[in-house]
């Protein structure tokens, strides 16, 4: 007899909500485990998280059945519910999907509980790995966070064009 994986409800809780709950257990067992062990503990969860969001960024390409730009852009709305990230649309194509957020309200509720540099580890740190889940190819830059201390953030990805071979 096979089981049936568990169904995944995280998304019915809301990313910036679920943020808050993990922020909130994990601020302090991150505090503790340094305290016993040292500083290289917050290396370790930064590298969890890391992995974690890679895993989630494959995850969500199997989900949407394609590894395109537009397919990633179209899947991103539970990062932005609940009005969390207000952005504004720079580029979408093929080749191209830039955006910059001008409100993060997970930057917001981090600072509002005074672990803005645990938010960069668990919220903008995610990002990178999770479209290098998503689709390897992809080249992810982003220059500054609000999270940082910057007026935007400025996502941008692109897909480098493949090589045509040509014969002769």
């Amino acid at each position: 007899m096979t089981s049936e994986p568990p169904i995944d409800r995280l998304n019915e809780v809301g990313v910036l909500n679920r943020r808050e709950i993990e922020a909130r257990i994990v601020a302090p067992l991150l505090e503790r485990l340094s305290e016993r062990f040292g500083p290289e503990v917050y290396d370790t969860a930064r590298d969890v998280i890391v992995d974690v969001a890679r895993e989630q960024g494959a995850a969500l390409a199997d989900l949407v059945g394609d590894d395109s730009l537009p397919g990633f852009a179209s899947a991103l709305g539970a990062w932005s519910a609940d009005g969390a990230l207000e952005t504004e649309m720079r580029e979408l194509s093929d080749e191209v999907f830039a955006f910059d957020v001008v409100r993060c309200r997970y930057a917001e509720m981090y600072r509002a509980l005074g672990l803005a540099d645990l938010g960069a580890t668990m919220s903008c740190n995610r990002d990178g790995s999770l479209i290098e889940g998503f689709n390897p190819d992809v080249v992810f830059t982003r220059t500054q966070t609000i999270m940082g201390g910057a007026d935007h953030c400025d996502f941008r990805f692109e897909l480098p064009a493949t090589p045509v071979e040509i014969r002769s």
